[in-house]
């Protein structure tokens, strides 16, 4: 058994393919593997070079494996979804040259303004629209493994599936596999570890995030946007918010997890590209002292 730890462009304030406050890729990436990182995702599509030998070269250039990729979509949308799965052939074209990458992260739509907060659809889903829900969430993993790849659902703040009840209700209505965040997951109000616990066999791949519940409660009394509270801090590096990482280490081992945990932190966007680097160098240090 063995935990290899990786590092999502995420951490270096990547939220598009292309952004003028985002970090380039190729500083990104030169960066992760000198914070100390042994494997990446591919983040936003298009973000890291996406055809090969340019991204394959890129990558073992600096000794890094590609673990993952992910896309995005609105469950609750039919042509988003073709759109998706368009992309998810994409992406499985890019992933068979690299074999340490298994998984497609499957990236809900979010019900508030990404910038704004203000609602772009009501929260709450009639049952009808769950149906559609869990039908479109099957049919994107089920896409994946046509490919003979793994999708992966990300529950997500201020996404349809977000409490620990409605990702055990998806887990119930589909036969997916969770890409289980542990900062989204407290969040959403759960407890990561004994959710962990609980769904270990449904959970083959993890993102380490932390989350700061002084500023989420800051967030929920002024009403800020997700991406307000980022700009606050609200998502920190592992070992600096409310979860205890040795204690999930602890469970990983307990259950044989055999594979990535991938450490993301939103920045978008940094204040400056040399901001980073240090985050995530002390998030590093800090998960090895947990085990990691």
């Amino acid at each position: 058994m063995a935990i290899k730890v990786g590092i999502a462009p995420d951490s270096w304030g990547v939220w598009f393919p292309e952004h003028e406050k985002q970090t380039p890729w190729y500083r990104c990436m030169d960066e992760m593997k000198v914070a100390g990182y042994d494997g990446v995702e591919l983040g936003p599509w298009g973000y890291f070079p996406n055809k090969n030998p340019i991204l394959k070269n890129a990558l073992g250039a600096r000794g890094l494996s590609l673990v993952a990729g992910t896309v995005g979509g609105d469950f609750l949308d039919g042509a988003s979804i073709d759109a998706m799965c368009q992309t998810i052939d994409d992406i499985a074209v890019l992933l068979k040259d690299f074999d340490e990458a298994k998984y497609i992260v499957l990236l809900p739509a979010m019900y508030t303004d990404l910038e704004t907060g203000e609602p772009v659809c009501d929260p709450n889903l009639t049952d009808a629209q769950w149906a559609t829900y869990c039908k479109n969430v099957q049919r994107a993993a089920d896409r994946v493994a046509s490919h003979g790849l793994v999708g992966v659902f990300h529950p997500h703040v201020d996404c349809h599936v977000q409490t620990e009840a409605q990702i055990e209700r998806l887990l119930d209505d589909t036969d997916v596999m969770l890409c289980f965040d542990t900062g989204h997951h407290v969040y959403g109000g759960g407890e990561p570890v004994s959710f962990y616990r609980k769904h270990a066999d449904r959970i083959p791949y993890i993102h380490l995030k932390d989350c700061d519940l002084a500023v989420k409660a800051k967030m929920d009394a002024n009403r800020w946007s997700f991406a307000k509270a980022v700009t606050e801090d609200i998502m920190v590096e592992p070992g600096k918010g409310s979860i205890d990482f040795a204690e999930m280490h602890q469970a990983l081992e307990e259950n044989g997890y055999d594979g990535w945990v991938v450490v993301e932190q939103d920045l978008f966007p940094v204040k400056s590209f040399d901001v980073p680097l240090p985050i995530a160098q002390r998030g590093r240090e800090n998960l090895a002292k947990s085990g990691f």
